[in-house]
């Protein structure tokens, strides 16, 4: 994108009356690579033909099985291979799948078959052992089948071998695409539903212009299969534009060191991860000097997304290696929706400007829009006409879906303001927000001054309960290398708060910790650490 204005002014998705992403976008790319995969030992390279030849049996074998259009599969599977072979090969039979990270529990899966009819599960034998404990536990009976070896179960790769090839069907373009649980700030997770058009249509935008991908970048995308972010930058965003996957499989906790390696020995040329990925490089790796220079040789493009990204973070970045990360904003119901753009000026720390498609604002309590530089609700019009972007419901839930409307706006449950740029400025989920004395804080805004802090890796601020104020801003704290946990330190951190930011805002308590708690995607659970607080 070269002028954001006029593309954004100009801008307008067409939906087809019929669609499939495998016929009418990932089959058109033909001879070019669609995946580069490899745990470091092994190589292995698809291309779009490849991976069609394979996920067309893989179709067949799934219709063989009693698989059908509209059945929903919970798809277990890591970052191998197979996890982008069993998703084009359900999404060619119109079927549903659910992804589902290999980290969910026994009773996480149980609950799965107990919130919605799933008619198949897929893992591999190292996750075999909990999805049998949570058949057993339910009352449904789902066809098991196996990535591996497991007695007792379908094995998929066998029935593939010997299937007929099923390159599927277009369907109408708002019957059901995929589904995602997703965590809300109280009650069970709810099922978000995406249509053939809200999701594997619409993620174009988040390719074309977030991401800035074309025919030829090797993208690398820091998301576990089971997270949205995996729709977003290691499917549909890359293979609307022709560009290939990138995936390095390694079990275990992000370790900056190896990613570092990673790029300086892969010709990666576009890199989305999440802002704790590029915290931990910040403050463990780029100013280490083990690394040569350039550092990352290949890349043109970083971006970020999962939580907004600090200020302090992006300038050292830019600083080290020459380029910005830019920032972008979207949710598990959206495609890319707010986002920092290389046509445009950077403002490190913004969540950015609309993305095409979408018209989005700060709202109040009412639901009208409120002048620049006034807290308020991320919202998105969805009146007079609905973004194509934006999922179709909580599948089983009208009054969760309900209550995310409010007049001509869908709230995103999300607290920022704009500035005089219309560049948006994040403030915190609306249940984070801390109200101490009579203030409003937002915890991004003090993590943000924490991480400027040498002693600081990692923090996160939450509401403390007190007696006098009613709540108090605690922060939870791990400590750089060569810092140690004291009370002068304690003093230190609270007074250098207050000397770079309002000096109501200071953490009033500190508690120094090993690692904090977070989800598969990278975001911190703020929510455990609060209700921990509020349980004490």
């Amino acid at each position: 994108m070269k002028d954001y204005r006029k593309e954004y002014g100009k801008f307008s998705l067409s939906v087809p009356e019929r669609f499939s992403f495998p016929l009418d976008v990932f089959d058109t790319w033909e001879e070019r690579q669609a995946l580069f995969w490899t745990d470091g030992v092994i190589e292995k390279r698809f291309s779009f033909n490849e991976l069609k030849i394979l996920s067309s049996k893989g179709a067949g074998a799934f219709k063989k099985m009693g698989i059908n259009r509209g059945d929903k599969v919970l798809v277990m599977l890591p970052n191998i291979p197979e996890w982008w072979e069993v998703m084009l090969a359900l999404m060619r039979l119109n079927a549903i799948p659910i992804p589902a990270t290999t980290l969910l529990t026994s009773k996480d899966i149980e609950y799965r078959l107990s919130a919605t009819d799933i008619k198949a599960i897929i893992a591999t034998d190292e996750d075999a052992e909990k999805v049998e404990d949570a058949v057993k536990g339910s009352l449904t009976n789902p066809i098991i089948i196996i990535v591996g070896e497991r007695q007792g179960w379908s094995d998929y790769i066998e029935e593939r071998e010997r299937a007929d090839t099923f390159e599927g069907e277009r369907v109408f373009s708002d019957e059901p695409a995929l589904i995602y649980f997703t965590s809300g700030t109280t009650g069970p997770p709810k099922m978000v539903l995406h249509t053939q058009a809200s999701y594997p249509l619409a993620h174009l935008i988040t390719g074309k212009y977030w991401l800035d991908l074309r025919p030829g970048d090797l993208h690398w995308n820091l998301s576990d299969t089971g997270w949205a972010k995996a729709a977003w930058s290691s499917l549909f965003g890359p293979w609307h534009m022709g560009a290939t996957i990138f995936s390095f499989y390694k079990k275990g906790k992000f370790e900056p060191s190896l990613t570092m390696e990673i790029f300086q020995g892969y010709p990666i040329t576009t890199f989305c991860g999440p802002p704790t990925a590029y915290r931990m490089m910040v403050k463990e790796t780029l100013t280490s000097g083990k690394y040569n220079q350039p550092l990352f040789p290949f890349v043109r493009h970083f971006v970020a997304a999962g939580e907004p990204l600090n200020k302090e973070i992006i300038e050292i970045w830019k600083e080290k290696t020459g380029r910005y990360i830019y920032d972008g904003y979207g949710q598990t119901e959206t495609v890319n929706v707010l986002a920092n753009y290389r046509c445009l000026p950077a403002k490190p720390g913004s969540m950015g400007v609309p993305a095409p498609g979408f018209t989005v604002d700060i709202v109040d309590d009412n639901g009208n829009p409120v002048s620049s530089g006034i807290e308020g609700d991320i919202a998105i019009k969805i009146i007079p006409e609905r973004p194509v972007g934006l999922f179709k419901e909580y599948h089983g839930s009208p009054e969760a879906t309900e209550k995310t409307i409010k007049g001509e706006w869908y709230i995103t449950g999300d607290r920022a303001c704009k500035d005089e740029d219309g560049y948006f400025w994040f403030v915190g989920r609306a249940d984070d927000i801390i109200l101490t004395s009579g203030y409003r804080i937002g915890p991004f805004e003090i993590e943000s001054v924490l991480i400027e802090h040498p002693a600081v890796k990692e923090s996160a601020v939450v509401a403390s309960p007190d007696e006098v104020r009613g709540e108090v801003v605690k922060a939870f704290i791990v400590l750089t290398k060569g810092y140690r946990p004291s009370d002068a330190l304690v003093k230190e951190l609270q007074g250098f708060v207050k000397r770079h930011t309002a000096p109501y805002k200071y953490p009033r308590k500190i508690e120094f910790v090993d690692d904090l708690p977070k989800t598969v995607s990278g975001k911190i659970k703020r929510k455990e650490l609060k209700t921990k607080e509020f349980g004490k």
